[in-house]
């Protein structure tokens, strides 16, 4: 049975979602707080994380955004092909979300023409994923992307035989080279396979798998272990001034991909890795 879904119950969601996600981290991302600051060896690490934990408190309690740096908004939806959308356009109700949560959420403007510079004014357009499913509803995460640590991504085209020896370098490679300017504690997300733009999709939905939730695989539950642990024995730490946490999780997806090819992409996120998840 077909299911109507009104734009206006879309925008709406995707600007409260806009708002929630710059003001409060979720519980997995908070929970890796605490634990962080446990494992932490380093005093000044330790420091860092008790601070970063306060400003957490703060924005919540205060509802201000947890960074100044609120992000480009990327949106992946996932929508049931029993779904009709009415009362308008259902891209453009993304983006009006988007609109009014940045805008009436006092959240900072930051996207501009790539060319010319200039100011949008609302943050809009979205990145926008789209995934057709089974049943009637819409699944809707939006993540905001500080571009601090987004500079810091790579794209790595390797060589069927470099291997799984070669993609481990190429993430470790990624992490040493963005050091202190992504902001760590890190949370990596990495997608093999697939084509050029596909391991990079996947890369950037890795980051907003929960960091307690398993990834399905055991050979792929190894590899993210060992990756965290060769990540966290680089030295770079919180804030980059040294320690034992310089990421928090390391979170991977991968795609069959040509017999030709090896591609891995690395989505590096800093400490405030914001996501807000519904189901319509």
């Amino acid at each position: 049975m077909i299911r109507r879904v009104s734009t206006k119950e879309i925008i709406r969601n995707i600007k409260e979602m806009c708002i929630e996600a710059n003001h409060f981290l979720s519980s997995d991302m908070e929970n890796m707080f605490f634990k962080a600051s446990e494992k932490e060896e380093s005093p000044l690490g330790r420091q860092i994380l008790e601070q970063l934990k306060e400003n957490l408190s703060i924005a919540a309690n205060d509802r201000i955004p947890i960074c100044q740096d609120t992000g480009m908004a990327v949106i992946f939806i996932k929508i049931g092909q029993d779904v009709h959308i009415d009362d308008g356009n259902l891209t453009e109700a993304v983006n009006e979300g988007v609109r009014q949560g940045y805008t009436e959420g006092y959240l900072r403007k930051s996207v501009v023409d790539p060319i010319e510079r200039v100011n949008t004014q609302d943050n809009t357009p979205a990145v926008i994923h789209y995934e057709i499913t089974d049943g009637n509803q819409i699944d809707i995460t939006v993540a905001p992307k500080g571009f601090g640590s987004e500079n810091m991504s790579r794209v790595f085209m390797l060589k069927p035989a470099d291997g799984l020896e070669g993609v481990k370098e190429a993430v470790l490679t990624a992490v040493k080279d963005a050091g202190p300017n992504a902001c760590p504690p890190m949370v990596i997300g990495v997608g093999i396979g697939g084509t050029f733009e596909k391991c990079a999709e996947m890369a950037k939905h890795a980051l907003t798998r929960k960091l307690d939730e398993k990834p399905g695989d055991e050979l792929i539950e190894k590899l993210e272990e060992e990756l965290l642990n060769k990540i966290n024995q680089l030295g770079i730490g919180p804030g980059g001034l040294g320690g034992t946490v310089t990421a928090l999780a390391v979170n991977i997806e991968t795609f069959p991909t040509h017999i030709a090819g090896l591609p891995v992409a690395v989505n590096i996120c800093c400490h405030v890795n914001r996501h807000a998840h519904r189901i319509i």
